[in-house]
């Protein structure tokens, strides 16, 4: 599912180092003449793609990046040094526009690929550029020019890692807002997500993926019923999809398994690459039955399912499980990309 991140940053490049103003003092030297070394280059600001960054999400926490300043020039023809560049990791896809004028800079396709967002300054010189054969003792030196700083929009087209999947209210938008800072309306009657919410899930510091929270899906959703036929056919290029099953209905509303047996005929119905999809079963709202019971109740939940693959049980009201799911989501995904990598 595609959603639209974007991140507005500045950046600053290295101011070059001033060239420095010297003269020779050695023994037996009286006039050494000048010895004035240039200043070193600021340092530039490249952006870098790289696969390990999928959002844009931590520069509303980092919104300027520096280069290094390059040093001034030191006696005895000592340039300074050059500044440090700034490599700044941005998730490939990545449109780089200036901010103030809209011009597009580039665009990072793929992984390795830099691109030059800010020229650091040109090194001062140094007063011994200056020494001619009618100017022995110059006593001038240049300063360096200052680096370019500017103020970019990023842009990414995100590819949502984990899709959620579900009858109305089961829970989708409680369990996207427990574990990110996406803030999806939540109510206590159906329907309360009319369009698609991302959230970036932070297992770390520096690990994450986005999770999306999709309309709910009703019966014959594909055959155009509801608001899921829309979403359906965008399920199928996420990487995971959870399949939300409240655990303790309302009275009015289907037994767990039959909702789940409803939403599993929608998806072989849309079509079969989504019913082969990696798909998790997640019983929420278990804050609601006994905590003597949980098990056994689950339990009888997933033997008439015959489900095969992994089962959670959690509370996205009050947060149980979710820590755990979240860290098992992030182990498959690595798992998945590392294999990608490898086939690659």
């Amino acid at each position: 599912m595609k959603f639209v991140d974007d991140a507005v940053i500045r950046v600053e490049a290295g101011d070059g180092g001033n060239g420095a103003v010297g003269f020779r003092r050695e023994k037996f030297i009286p006039k050494g003449g000048p010895d004035g070394g240039d200043g070193g280059d600021g340092g530039s600001v490249y952006l870098v793609a790289t696969e390990n960054v999928n959002t844009l999400v931590d520069f509303r926490y980092q919104p300027v990046h520096r280069a290094q300043r390059g040093q001034n020039g030191m006696a005895r023809n000592c340039t300074g040094k050059k500044g440090e560049d700034c490599l700044v990791p941005v998730p490939p896809g990545t449109l780089v526009t200036e901010a103030e004028t809209g011009e597009v800079l580039g665009e990072l396709v793929k992984a390795g690929e830099r691109l030059l967002v800010a020229q650091g300054g040109f090194h001062g010189l140094g007063n011994t550029r200056f020494k001619s054969s009618i100017n022995r003792t110059p006593m001038q030196a240049t300063k360096g020019t200052p680096g370019e700083h500017r103020m970019l929009k990023l842009e990414l087209t995100l590819i949502a890692d984990v899709g959620l999947l579900g009858l109305p209210n089961a829970g989708k938008s409680s369990l996207i807002r427990a574990v990110s800072s996406a803030r999806p309306k939540v109510a206590d009657y159906p329907f309360t997500t009319l369009h698609p919410n991302l959230g970036v899930v932070r297992v770390d510091d520096l690990r994450s993926f986005v999770i999306a929270d999709i309309p709910g899906v009703i019966e014959g959703a594909a055959e155009g019923a509801g608001l899921g036929l829309q979403f359906l056919k965008h399920l199928s290029r996420t990487g995971l999809l959870l399949h939300l099953i409240d655990v303790m209905p309302y009275e009015s509303m289907d037994s767990p398994v039959v909702s789940a047996r409803k939403i599993i005929r929608e998806v072989k119905s849309w079509s079969d690459d989504l019913a082969d999809k990696p798909r998790w079963l997640v019983l929420n709202k278990i804050d609601r039955l006994e905590p003597d019971s949980v098990e056994q109740y689950c339990q009888a939940i997933v033997d008439e399912l015959e489900w095969q693959g992994p089962v959670f049980k959690v509370s996205a009201l009050q947060g149980e499980g979710t820590r755990e799911l979240m860290f098992a989501i992030m182990i498959f995904l690595e798992e998945r990309r590392r294999g990608d990598s490898e086939q690659k």
